[in-house]
């Protein structure tokens, strides 16, 4: 197959997904869209290479080609934002499967369709190893922008959702298949491969003035609500540390510790949010209203710098660090 087939094919695979305001997409030297007026633009990139964010034996195409989507799509709902428009620029050795390449396509263009983020276009190259590296452009109105230096003394900590299910997923995956089949640890194994970002929660909350800080949990409680306090300037107690059943499960097939798995497993991709305390019971019931569950308040944003346990002991942050 030449570059020139690969894309038009590529094209074929993406032509359902919403074009929502872009101009100007796939074929040409650039793309083109109409930004809103009335929005503030937003923008993230991140990369999924193999050997250190997937490998082939854990995942397939389609699920690699989701999950990159997915991460980057979780940082635009941490600002409260909504998708506009993605570019892929996708890496591979030589001789690499184009079946392989257009699979993962596949899995990049359900969840685009599901998102309403339009495919305005990318890149194809000769790698090592299979890179897969998106960049979004979200919009927000101004006074719903989130950031993750807002957080204020007294403020409630809280999650989206439990913890640790996609790191007992990925335990599954690369060291327990025997596990694979089994029913109730099927909910690890798809937290792992295809993560649901939380964006109508992250525009939710992105319009209420009593949430203070946000982001996304995708390196772990314990690393990123230690980022949130730096950036913020305070410190944090955590009271609770909501574990997955589905991490409980497999945690008590594999001897692990599914504790461990929620502060610092990583890629849950919920939303980490610090509210204002005395609109904590009545944003929580309306999100449940909403949203069918209720946000899980951890801890709380306190004076002074770091993060503890309600005991006093000092949490060192345990998720993933790529320098480390």
């Amino acid at each position: 197959m030449t570059e020139d087939e690969l894309v038009g094919a590529i094209r074929e695979r993406i032509a359902g997904v919403p074009a929502q305001r872009l101009l100007l997409g796939i074929g040409d030297d650039a793309a083109a869209w109409q930004p809103s007026r009335s929005n503030r633009s937003v923008i993230t990139t991140d990369a999924l290479v193999e050997g250190v964010h997937f490998t082939r034996d854990a995942m397939s195409a389609y699920d690699a080609g989701w999950r990159a989507l997915a991460s980057n799509l979780s940082d635009v709902a941490a600002m409260g934002a909504r998708p506009v428009l993605a570019t892929v620029a996708l890496g591979f050795p030589p001789g690499t499967d184009p079946a392989w390449l257009l699979a993962c396509y596949d899995g990049i263009a359900a969840l685009a369709k599901d998102a309403r983020c339009a495919i305005a276009g990318g890149d194809l190259t000769r790698a090592p190893a299979i890179v897969v590296s998106i960049t979004i452009v979200g919009e927000v109105r101004a006074s719903n922008l989130k950031r993750r230096d807002g957080a204020r003394p007294g403020d409630i900590v809280a999650v989206t959702g439990s913890l640790g299910a996609s790191r007992a997923g990925l335990r599954v995956a690369l060291d327990r298949p025997d596990l694979a089949g089994e029913p109730e640890l099927a909910g690890a194994l798809a937290a792992y491969r295809t993560p649901q970002p939380r964006l109508r929660e992250g525009r939710w909350f992105g319009a209420s003035r009593h949430v203070r800080a946000m982001m996304d949990l995708s390196d772990g409680l314990s690393t990123d609500l230690a980022r949130l306090c730096a950036a913020s300037g305070v410190g944090a107690t955590i009271d609770l540390v909501p574990v997955h059943d589905a991490a409980r499960r497999v945690a008590a097939r594999t001897g692990d510790d599914a504790d461990a798995w929620a502060l610092g497993g990583g890629e849950d991709f919920e939303l980490l949010v610090a509210i204002e305390k005395r609109a904590f019971p009545h944003l929580s019931a309306r999100f449940a209203a909403r949203f069918g569950h209720s946000p899980i308040a951890v801890g709380r944003i306190a004076a002074g710098a770091g993060v503890r346990l309600a005991n006093g002991v000092a949490i060192d942050p345990s998720g993933w660090d790529h320098l480390r």
